[in-house]
């Protein structure tokens, strides 16, 4: 696997610098971006998917395990926030539960039966879609999982960053991250989890604009729940409309913060 191999730009690496570490990271995590672009197509199929299914009543479901999971979970959290959705409708299922997101609990990517009864709890049904992610691409956590869902009729993506990777064969709609061998040799948290994550982020966010959720480059359902999304609501008001900011904040104050409703009012008056 070339995410296990070692990296010769990094022999030598304990004997380096601090600037030529950073140096040489910085180097090599251009490779991700490079890898990104070889897998736009796929990762936009995965986008279009995923807003189908969200428009539909159903769930994006992220599988992972170790960093993947992690990151599975980051990118989750953030969506009920950033566009005012229930937290139900992105949901990241990680080896080891909850406890997962704050400790390695590395042997629990080995438990297949865990990952077939986390998708059964969540009672899955062909509206959704689940996207399982592996740096190595054979972890059998998410491969039961991947299995599980297609034998319910569910459509399935994998993100994987080696070539000939099991999960990439089990799916749908396989997407290769080839990010090549680590500086750290077998760290995935490092090219292969940012990769993830940018893939991630490419899949909810873009899922998020083709469903309405976003007007130009305006997050217009965003929850505010704090002084600084208030204010950020403030400036999308005035942003789309001719209010002043004492207009929109008086406005948005008396709905519940509510951008969209906003909008719609002015709409009605204009």
């Amino acid at each position: 696997m070339s995410t296990e191999s070692r990296n010769p730009r990094s022999i030598g690496l304990d004997k380096m610098s601090a600037f030529e570490i950073v140096r040489l990271m910085n180097e090599e995590e251009q490779a991700v971006m490079r890898a990104l672009d070889s897998a736009a197509e796929p990762i936009s199929k995965a986008v279009e998917r995923a807003a189908q299914a969200y428009q539909d009543g159903g769930r994006i479901i992220y599988v992972g395990a170790g960093t993947s999971g992690r990151i599975a979970t980051m990118d989750a959290a953030e969506m009920p926030p950033t566009f005012g959705i229930d937290s139900d409708r992105f949901i990241a299922l990680v080896a080891g539960g909850d406890a997962a997101g704050k400790a390695a609990i590395e042997d629990a990517e080995d438990d297949e039966h865990q990952a077939i009864t986390a998708l059964n709890n969540l009672k899955i049904t062909p509206k959704d879609v689940v996207i399982g992610l592996a740096a190595s691409g054979r972890t059998p956590f998410v491969l039961a999982a991947m299995r599980h869902a297609k034998q319910k009729g569910i459509w399935t993506c994998g993100i994987a960053n080696n070539t000939k990777a099991p999960l990439l064969d089990q799916v749908d709609l396989p997407i290769l991250i080839k990010t090549g061998a680590e500086i750290l040799t077998g760290s995935t948290r490092l090219k292969a989890g940012t990769a993830q994550k940018l893939v991630l982020n490419r899949i909810s966010t873009g899922a998020m604009v083709l469903s309405g959720k976003v007007v130009e480059n305006l997050m217009v359902d965003v929850a505010a729940k704090n002084a600084k999304l208030k204010d950020r609501c403030v400036r999308i008001a005035c942003e789309l409309t001719p209010a002043t900011k004492e207009e929109a904040r008086e406005a948005l104050e008396s709905n519940g913060w509510d951008v969209r409703k906003f909008l719609e009012a002015q709409k009605q008056t204009s």
